[in-house]
Parts: structure tokens; sequence; C-alpha cells
């Protein structure tokens, strides 16, 4: 009887042994899934927040007053600065295109709408001078028109990013 006993206490510890393992071995793989998944949400945020601050910087970069800073209108006609202007508005667009998957669709619209509106403006505003006007008439409009806070759709923007930068760190 006693061999029994010990015999079936063995079989409770090698038991308890077993058990105590797969419960250490799915505690592990919870962990690991776990891990992995809040690795792959700090990861989409790490995206979206630097899809976010390349955003912020066309924003910035699209801004009229700020285009006309980066150019040199000192000489050339303003066909050319006009034209000039457009395709740099055109090139950071398309060199951004790829943050819309990052980020919502009121964000990627309202890039669209600044990016549109300016090329707008940019056409307008070269339209009112006479054919052969320098580059130094047209860049004095695009300031002037620019000085008028309401003027600029890129502040606006801005401010919806960074209040969407704000929502994904909260």
């Amino acid at each position: 009887m006693e061999s029994f006993f010990q015999y079936a206490t063995l079989i409770a510890v090698v038991f308890t042994l077993i058990l105590v393992v797969l419960l250490f071995l799915e505690f592990k793989k919870l962990r690991f899934d776990i891990d992995r998944r809040l690795g792959s949400n700090n990861e989409m945020i790490k995206l979206k927040l630097q899809a976010l601050e390349r955003l912020t910087l066309y924003c910035d970069r699209a801004s009229l007053k700020n285009m006309i800073a980066r150019v040199d209108y000192s000489q050339g006609s303003a066909a050319v600065l006009h034209q000039t202007l457009i395709a740099s508005l055109k090139t950071e667009y398309d060199y951004n295109a790829s943050q819309q998957i990052y980020v919502s669709p009121e964000i990627w619209s309202a890039v669209n709408r600044l990016r549109d509106q300016n090329i707008f403006i940019l056409n307008q505003i070269a339209s009112t001078l006479p054919d052969g006007a320098s580059a130094l008439q047209l860049s004095k409009l695009i300031l002037e028109f620019s000085m008028n806070q309401e003027a600029e759709l890129s502040n606006i923007v801005l401010n919806a990013i960074n209040f969407e930068a704000k929502k994904i760190l909260n």
C-alpha cells in the first residue's frame, strides 16, 4: 500500500510539474502576443507621427510667403517664377503623396485643398500682371496677398495636423 501512495504521489508531482510547465509556456505565448501587438501599435503610431511631420513640413513649404522666400526672384520674368512656384508645389506634393495612407482622410483632404488653393491663387495673381512683368512684381503681389492671415490656408492645415498629432499622442 505504501508503494501505491508513493506511486500516486509521484504521479501527482509529475502531473503538477507538467501543469506548471504548460501554464508557464502558455503565459510566455500570451506575453509574446501582447508584446507583438503593442509593438506593432507603437510602430504604427510612429509611422503616423512621421507622416504628420512630413505633411507639416509640406504645409510650411507650401505657404505662399515661404515659397517666395526660397526662390531667387531678383531677375527673370513673372511667367518663369509662376511656373517655378507651381512646379514646386506639385513636386513637393507628389513627394509626400504616400503619407496619405497614414493620416486621416480629413487631413489628406486639407493638404489637397492647400495645394489646389495655392495653385489657384498663384494663377489668379499671375493673371493680373501684364505680359513681360518681372518676377519681382509677381513676388511682391504674392507677398502682399499672403500678409492677410486668413489668406494662408497653410496655417489652418497646420493647426489640423497639430490637433491630429495630439490625438495620437493621447
